[in-house]
C-alpha cells in the first residue's frame, strides 16, 4: 500500500523508519518531513496545517493511508479533510482531538467516564486563579488549557512563578500536584476496540536528575523493570477504554493514538494528560520494540478493524532514546549549525543504534545536516536489557558532533541499574 505521513518530527521518522520495514508498503511518502525522512521516504512541501492541500496531496499520491503525526494538525481538523476525501486516515476528528487540544475538556471527559485524575480548577480571571492556587498550595501545577507544544506546563514551589505563567495562558487548569513515577501508554483504537502498546517511562526536565525547565521531552525507555506487571490491564479498564466509550457517547469517537500521561501515586493510578498522537520520544522505544508490521495496524484502526486483529507480538529487547538538544533549549534555540558523526553511527553501531531527525534541515547546497529547531535529534538503541540499550545509545551520542548542543546523562540509569 502508498502510505503517507504528514509531519517532519523525530516522531515521524520513527513512524517512517518503521513503515519503510513493512513489507505491505509499496510507496511511503511524508510532508514536509526532514533531512533523515528522506533516506526513507519521498518527500513533499505541503503545509501539514492545510487540510484541503494535505487531502489534495494523498489523493494525487494514490494514498491508501495517511497518518497525521502532530497535535496541531489534528486540533485543525487535517485528518477530517483526509476522510471526506475519501481516503482512510490515522488520527483523531477535531473535534476528539480536543482531548489534547483542551485541558478542560479532557478533565470533563475525565469526570464524565470515571476515570482518575488529579482534582482541578478551570480559571479565566486572576481572582479564579488565585484561589486555585491558594486551594492546593505548593507544589504548583499550572498548565495552558491549549495547545503549547509540550511547553505548556510549569511545576513549581515558585507562588509568583506560578502565577505569572497562568496570567500568560489566558485559559489555565491548576491541578494537584500528582506523586510518584510517570508512565505513558499508547492505544491504538478505531473508536471502540482498544489495542495497548507497552508502557514507557520519558524525561521531561531539561537537566540531569529532572532539574531545569520543562521540555518536550529529553529521552525514554522501555520496559518498565519497576512496574506493576497488571499495570497495562488496570489502565485498560479504568482509563483507555472507559474514555473512549465516553467519546463515542458523546457522538464524537476517538479513531487513533491515545496516549495517557499517568502518575502512579500512593492512591493509585491518575491520569496527567492526554494527547492525541504518538508521543515524543516514546514512540521511538515503543516502536523499537515492535514486531508486528506496523501500517496494517494503523490501517486497521482507520477502517474500525482492529478487533479483527491477532495480538502484537513484541521483541524482548529493551529500548533507550536520547535527545539531542539545540544550545538554549528550551529557550529560542540556536539553530544553522553543522551536524556532523551521523554516518559514524551508521558505520559503528548500526543496526543496534541508530539517529531519528527532529528539528534538522539540508544546507541548500545538500552536503550538509544543519540543526533547524529545540529538539534535533533522538539517538535510539536497542539491547538484551536496558543497561546494554544505555550503553549503546550514549555510544552512538558520542559520535554526534552539535556546537553547543546539550542531552541528558541520565536516561533510564535508575531503571538500568534497579
Amino acid at each position: 500500500m502508498k502510505v503517507l505521513v504528514i509531519g517532519g518530527g523525530a516522531r515521524e521518522h520513527a513512524l517512517c523508519r518503521s513503515l519503510s520495514l513493512d513489507p505491505d508498503v509499496t510507496a511511503l511518502h511524508c510532508a514536509p518531513g526532514n533531512a533523515g525522512i528522506a533516506e526513507v521516504a519521498e518527500l513533499h512541501p505541503v503545509d501539514a496545517m492545510d487540510g484541503a492541500a494535505v487531502a489534495r496531496l494523498a489523493t494525487e499520491l494514490e494514498a491508501r493511508l495517511v497518518v497525521v503525526g502532530p497535535e496541531a494538525p489534528l486540533v485543525a481538523g487535517v485528518a477530517d479533510a483526509v476522510r471526506d476525501a475519501g481516503i482512510a486516515c490515522f488520527g483523531p476528528s477535531a473535534e476528539a482531538a480536543r482531548l489534547e487540544g483542551s485541558k478542560a475538556f479532557a478533565k470533563a471527559v475525565m469526570a464524565a467516564a470515571g476515570v482518575p485524575t488529579g482534582r482541578s480548577y478551570v480559571c479565566t480571571t486572576p481572582e479564579e486563579i488565585d484561589r486555585a492556587l491558594d486551594a492546593f498550595g505548593a507544589p504548583f501545577v499550572v498548565k495552558d488549557d491549549g495547545l503549547a507544544a509540550g511547553k505548556g506546563v510549569v511545576v513549581t514551589d515558585d507562588l509568583a512563578a506560578a502565577r505569572e505563567h497562568a496570567l500568560a495562558c489566558g485559559r489555565v487548569v491548576i491541578e494537584e500536584f500528582l506523586d510518584g513515577p510517570e508512565v505513558s501508554l499508547f492505544a491504538i483504537t478505531d473508536g471502540r476496540t482498544v489495542l495497548p502498546l507497552r508502557p514507557a517511562q520519558d524525561f521531561k526536565r531539561a537537566l540531569d536528575g529532572d532539574e531545569g525547565p520543562n521540555t518536550g521531552g529529553m529521552g525514554a525507555y522501555s520496559p518498565l523493570p519497576w512496574a506493576d506487571p497488571k499495570l497495562v490491564d488496570e489502565v485498560m479498564e479504568t482509563v483507555l477504554q472507559p474514555t473512549v466509550d465516553e467519546l463515542r457517547r458523546r457522538g464524537t469517537p476517538f479513531s487513533g493514538l491515545l496516549y495517557a500521561g499517568l502518575a502512579i501515586t500512593g492512591r493509585g493510578v491518575r491520569v496527567i494528560e492526554f494527547n492525541a498522537r504518538f508521543g515524543d520520544p516514546e514512540t521511538q522505544v515503543v516502536l523499537a520494540r515492535l514486531r508486528t508490521p506496523l501500517a496494517g495496524v494503523l490501517l486497521a484502526a482507520a477502517e474500525g478493524r482492529l478487533a479483527d486483529l491477532p495480538e502484537l507480538v513484541w521483541r524482548d529487547d529493551a529500548a533507550v532514546t536520547v535527545v539531542v538538544a539545540s544550545h538554549n533549549y528550551p529557550g529560542t534555540p540556536r539553530t544553522g549549525d553543522p551536524i556532523e558523526g551521523l554516518a559514524d553511527v551508521v558505520a559503528q553501531d548500526a543496526p543496534h543504534a541508530y539517529v531519528l531527525h527532529a528539528g534538522t534541515r539540508l544546507a541548500d547546497d545538500g552536503s550538509t545536516v544543519l540543526s533547524a529547531g529545540g529538539r534535533v535529534l533522538s539517538v535510539t538503541a536497542t539491547g538484551k536489557d536496558l543497561g546494554q540499550a544505555r550503553e549503546r545509545a550514549y555510544a552512538a551520542v558520542d559520535r554526534i558532533r552539535l556546537d553547543g548542543s546539550q542531552h541528558r546523562t541520565d536516561i533510564a540509569c535508575e531503571a538500568a541499574e534497579a
